[in-house]
Formats: structure tokens, sequence, C-alpha cells
């Protein structure tokens, strides 16, 4: 099986939520490669879980104020706050049958590459079921997974840096009283690469290309232009709408 491994880009949030699906379903189609996609927020970004609701999750005049951007996603799971700096994002795609039936089998499988790429930098981390990478019990890595028309999508979050403040300025919390707490608590419960031994985040993402290809054989590629065309089509049709980014 040859994967196709596309080069770190960044996009808004639209365009990078638009490109996981045209991928998909190209992959679907047979049309592509299984694919490994690396990419970062331009602007930065929150992005919110299917299931969730905006209006609970996201404080859109704050957004607004910062010139961030709000995304729903496809994959379930919280609200997300995505640094353009402080952050990179991968996207597995890729047949179902590539990968084990069971969810916590599957996310164990593709988190064991997060976690070979962080040992690469000298960091000891761990999968944390049921989607997270913890380092030194602290929560490094984020992801979530949606499985549609018999392709796996998995994208996730590799911590670089990370500003609980400003996170905290953008997304709702359920009582203001206690929001200092909160932010307390988070500080505690979450780390970086670059708290925890200083590399810069190129060396970050050349161990990640190296922990997720490690044993695969790849070749690097681009979006074809069919996947780049519809991308584009659902970036402005779907992801950038009030219906599909406020439809609970």
């Amino acid at each position: 099986m040859r994967w196709r491994v596309i080069d770190y880009a960044e996009n808004d949030a639209f365009m990078n939520m638009a490109i996981d699906e045209a991928v998909s379903e190209a992959v679907g189609a047979g049309a592509s490669q299984p694919t490994i996609r690396f990419y970062g927020w331009n602007p930065s970004a929150v992005s919110i879980g299917y299931f969730q609701s905006l209006d609970n999750e996201v404080d859109s005049a704050a957004c607004a104020r910062e010139g961030v951007d709000i995304v729903r996603r496809r994959t379930g799971g919280g609200a997300v706050y995505h640094d353009t700096l402080g952050e990179i994002t991968y996207s597995v795609i890729a047949s179902e049958g590539l990968f084990p039936k069971d969810i916590l089998a599957s996310y164990r499988e593709i988190c064991g590459w997060i976690v070979d790429s962080l040992a690469i930098l000298g960091l000891k981390a761990e999968f944390k079921p049921i989607n997270d990478i913890t380092l030194n019990g602290k929560k490094i890595s984020g992801n979530a997974q949606t499985r549609r028309g018999g392709v796996l999508l998995q994208h996730g979050t590799v911590l670089h840096s990370v500003d609980v403040d400003r996170m905290f300025s953008l997304l709702r919390v359920p009582d203001e009283k206690i929001k200092d707490k909160m932010i307390s608590s988070v500080k505690e419960r979450v780390t970086s690469v670059a708290q925890e031994n200083g590399e810069g985040r190129d060396s970050l993402y050349r161990s990640l290309v190296k922990g997720f290809t490690e044993g695969k054989t790849i070749e690097f590629g681009q979006l074809s232009k069919k996947e780049m065309s519809r991308a584009a089509w659902l970036s402005r049709t779907r992801y950038i709408t009030e219906e599909w980014n406020r439809m609970r």
C-alpha cells in the first residue's frame, strides 16, 4: 500500500475542513491514494464538534474582534482553538479496511504515530483513551475521527505552544465566576513541545513526518485538481455558511 503525503500548508478554517472532505470523497471513489496531510490554520480559528452548539461553545463577537475563524467539523468532540503558530494539525484519510474496526484500536494505532514522532524529540508521550495523547500526565494532542462511506478520517492537533488565556477569551465557559479557576486548571493539565524541551516548530514537523511515515511506502504529492476544485466548492457552499456552522 502506497500512501500519499501532503506537505504542510496553511489554509483558512473553511478550506481546511473542505479539503478533508474532498480528499475523503476521492479516496472513497478510488481516485486518490490513502493520504496523510499536515496543515496549519491561517488565520487562527476555533473548530467545534459536529454535535455542538456554536453559540453555547464560542464567543462569536470575541472571535470577530480578533479575526479568528469559526468552523464546524464533521468529527465529534469539543471546541478547539487552533493557533496559527501554536500547533501542527494532521489528517489521516484512508479506507476503513486499513484500520481496525474497533474505534479505540484505530485511535490507538494512529495516535501511536504521534507518540513515535514525539519520541524522536526525546519526549515520552503515551496514548490516553479514547483519543488524547499525554506527556507527564498533561495533554499535548487531541484527536477526532469519523467514518463515512467506507472511509476513515482522523484529524488532530499536536501542540507546539499553547496560550490558554487567549483560548478562554474566545470560548464560552459555563460559569464566568469560576473562569479563573478553570484557566488555572487547564494550564496545569495541558502542555506543549516548547514547554517540555524547547524544540522549534520545524523540528516538531520533521519528527511528525518521520513518525507518521515510518515503515510505510510513501510518496510526497499534492491535491489533485479535482480535489482542489471540490474543496473550494465545499468551502464556499458549506463550511463558511451560517447554515452549516449554526445548524445546532
